[in-house]
């Protein structure tokens, strides 16, 4: 009886040990698959955007643009408003680094003045990418816009055209400093120059619109005679042309620059004659590609063209 109570109890516990020997590969498994599953999708960067301004429609577009592929991707992007306040660039650049973000994207206000927030980016071993203007310091992994010089001769070879070769023009330059102002001026002068077109006024307001308006107006008012404007943005070309058609000179011809949807609007309807189209969506887009690519230990272009076309009726 004995002997048969002690064969029982030897059963159930070979049972048991079964039992739990079942459980643990099958439990080890589990884990394994689910830490597979965790492991097997990298994390995706964490993007900082300092912008120059959101208060022109153009840099609305390129950040919504960044955005849409940014969530696409699964990457966390914040994207900071400078103003156009140089200092205020500095600073917003300044608290991405201190939130440890992954990547920096800088579209800078002040072409020069950005070189000292891109350094403590570069002291924090963290990438920095310029985005529609660039830098002239600090260590820029590489640079994402059109080619501003280019849309500069777009712009002069059209007015060349409209009139014919000969004649006055106006010329409101962007913000002081900024590369996109430099090199569209340059493009544009340079064509210019091998016509017999002259540059009776050139004056900045700042890629502003209300500026647009106001240096317009002072220019009509200084008796200054001209066929055409070129703006080195839409907003100042929208201003230009309020201001053209309160003193009735509808005649005037003016090319903008950026293809916002208001210049475009303007353009079917025929107050402004053509305006060079950036793409900033494009341009957003390209710069969170560029990104992950950067992110990912792949190797970029230090210059990622967009796309130009001058877009007339």
């Amino acid at each position: 009886m004995k002997k048969r109570l002690f064969l029982t109890l030897m059963l159930m516990m070979s049972l048991v040990l079964a039992a739990c020997s079942l459980d643990s590969p099958g439990s080890e498994s589990e884990e394994s698959g689910s830490d597979e599953g965790n492991g097997g999708s990298e994390e995706a960067g964490t993007i900082g955007f300092s912008i120059s301004t959101l208060n022109n429609p153009f840099f609305v577009t390129l950040a919504e643009g960044a955005e849409a592929q940014a969530e696409e991707a699964g990457m966390d992007i914040t994207v900071v408003d400078a103003q156009d306040d140089p200092a205020k660039q500095i600073s917003d650049i300044e608290d991405l680094i201190q939130q440890g973000v992954d990547l920096i994207l800088v579209n800078p206000t002040d072409s020069a003045a950005i070189a000292s927030a891109i350094e403590s980016a570069n002291s924090s071993d963290i990438p920095v990418i310029t985005v529609d203007r660039s830098a002239e310091g600090g260590e820029v992994v590489t640079h994402i816009a059109s080619d501003n010089v280019e849309g500069g001769r777009l712009a002069g070879d059209f007015i060349i055209e409209e009139l014919g070769g000969s004649g006055n023009v106006v010329e409101l330059e962007g913000i002081s400093g900024s590369s996109a102002a430099r090199e569209r001026g340059e493009g544009f002068n340079e064509v210019i120059s091998e016509s017999d077109i002259e540059v009776v006024a050139n004056q900045t307001a700042n890629f502003d619109r209300a500026e647009g308006l106001s240096v317009m107006e002072n220019i009509i008012q200084s008796g200054a005679e001209f066929d055409a404007v070129f703006a080195h943005n839409d907003e100042m070309a929208l201003g230009a042309v309020e201001a053209l058609e309160a003193a009735g000179m509808s005649d005037v011809m003016v090319v903008g620059f950026d293809a916002t949807n208001d210049a475009v609007a303007a353009v079917e309807e025929g107050t402004m004659a053509a305006t060079v189209a950036q793409k900033p969506d494009e341009i957003g887009v390209s710069a969170i590609d560029t990104a992950q690519a950067v992110l990912d230990g792949e190797s970029v272009e230090e210059f990622v063209p967009v796309e130009l076309e001058l877009v007339t009726q």
